[in-house]
């Protein structure tokens, strides 16, 4: 039966399939990484590296759901088959050869290092010995980076997005970046306060990927349509949209951001709130219960909670996040949203916090509550729910509402899964217009003005029950 079942699902795996026009393929990509790929102020993602491959999907009539996941999220994803394929200005290189299969080449790029539009004393490479200089993890600006500082005496710091690094030359910790050629150019065409000061170095070829050996069918009819792009024109009008004069720059005051971006940001908050509130009303039921296991007569019981707890409350949640969303499903075959994923991470997190505040409530309870409902001929569970439970529940309180405020500030660390929730969508937002503090400001003042409202709430309930 097992050989069975083994042949079919090799006869069905994707890696197996035929050209599938009418299908829909999962890419993965970073939304961070103007103007290949970015979040235009309607909320469409757009960029040379959208706009190509909405074009070859139309011409070879297949379809795209596009996931943004950030840069190296993409490529977990795709090597645990959560995505179909990955499309982020990824360069080709050997090693990646060994992992995913490419398209025919894209785009061609190149390195160029900026400065501050302020500084006058780094002309050249040369002039950054002793120095710190910025890259983004996985690009050709970081390879190159790394291929001369020996030569001219820098160190490289790295950053997982482009504003996180362009803000470190703002603050006087790097001195220069290597970027690609066009990330810099839109940047400094969106006014972004940086100059380019060293001639394009010849870059890597940017390719469309698949994990190795999957999907075959989707890389044939890549290339088959950026063929027919190329020969009709439309690939040179793509890049030109974005290279071209269609980069413009748009009002960037606290006002001027908070007009053009006020859906995204609503969209973004109530997100937040969602996974907050979904995943904190599941972190109730779980401490209840390894809660009372945690106080339980059963040597066993007891156990499993303090397991419970010892694993979740001692790894990071980053860790569990890309655990339950690309380990879990790697491991067991199967797919998982990123929704889910996420609700299922603040849940079983929040939830071992919760065991631990349902413990010390209970055993906040004079033992003697106890012994007076048991000597009464009152059981062992009726006395905890009716005796022991009402009053640990007040000393309880505080700790839950405290709970609720950690695990709504903690929804920002799901962005490492593509979910857009508030922090994820400044992310966004500066990677589309590189205002850095006064986008962070704005999201600040929005968490603060949220759990604020939160904080009231709990004390006037506070102050109800303990009347």
């Amino acid at each position: 039966m097992l050989a069975v079942v083994a042949i079919l699902a090799a006869l069905v795996a994707p890696g197996a399939a035929s050209a599938q026009p009418g299908r829909t393929y999962t890419v993965a990509t970073d939304i961070t990484f103007a103007p290949f790929e970015f979040q235009d102020s309607s909320g469409n993602f757009v960029g040379i590296d959208i706009d190509l491959l909405n074009e070859i999907a139309r011409d070879q009539g297949f379809s795209v759901d596009i996931q943004p996941v950030g840069f190296d999220a993409a490529l977990q994803a795709v090597q645990a088959n959560q995505a179909d394929a990955v499309i982020a200005g990824m360069s080709i290189t050997d090693a990646r050869r060994q992992v995913f299969d490419f398209s025919d080449p894209y785009f061609q790029s190149g390195v160029q290092m900026a400065v501050l539009d302020s500084n006058e004393t780094i002309e050249s490479y040369e002039d950054l010995r002793d120095q710190r200089v910025a890259v983004k993890n996985g690009t050709e600006g970081a390879s190159f980076a790394e291929s001369i500082k020996s030569e001219y005496g820098f160190t490289t710091v790295y950053f997982a997005d482009s504003a996180s690094m362009y803000d470190e030359v703002r603050t006087g910790n790097s001195v220069a970046i290597f970027d690609d050629y066009p990330v810099l150019a839109y940047g400094i065409a969106q006014g972004n306060g940086f100059k380019t000061v060293t001639e394009k170095e010849a870059g890597a070829d940017y390719g469309f990927a698949v994990n190795r050996g999957r999907n075959p069918e989707l890389l044939e009819m890549f290339n088959a349509g950026l063929a027919n792009l190329r020969a009709s024109g439309q690939y040179d009008e793509i890049v030109d949209r974005y290279l071209g004069e269609g980069a413009s720059s748009t009002d960037n005051s606290i006002p001027g951001l908070i007009k053009d971006t006020y859906p995204q940001l609503l969209q973004g908050l109530w997100l937040t709130i969602v996974l907050s509130v979904i995943g904190i009303v599941i972190a109730l039921v779980i401490g209840a219960v390894f809660g009372l296991f945690r106080v339980s007569r059963s040597a066993i019981l007891r156990g499993i909670g303090s397991v419970y707890v010892a694993i979740f409350r001692g790894t990071p949640l980053l860790v569990q996040a890309f655990f339950i969303y690309f380990g879990v499903p790697a491991a067991l075959n199967f797919q998982m949203s990123a929704f889910t994923a996420g609700i299922i991470t603040l849940s079983l997190n929040a939830g071992a916090y919760m065991t631990e505040i349902v413990r010390g409530g209970i055993l906040s309870v004079d033992k003697g509550q106890m012994e007076a409902a048991r000597s009464l001929g009152i059981g062992y569970l009726k006395s905890m729910r009716k005796v022991v439970m009402p009053q640990a529940v007040r000393t309880m309180i505080p700790s839950y509402i405290n709970q609720f405020v950690i695990t709504l500030k903690d929804t920002s660390i799901l962005s490492v899964i593509g979910l857009a929730e508030l922090t994820q969508t400044g992310r966004i937002i500066i990677a589309r217009n590189f205002q850095s503090f006064n986008m962070w400001l704005i999201i600040a003042v929005m968490y603060f003005i949220i759990i604020m409202a939160l904080t009231w709430v709990s004390n006037r309930l506070e102050k109800r029950i303990n009347r």
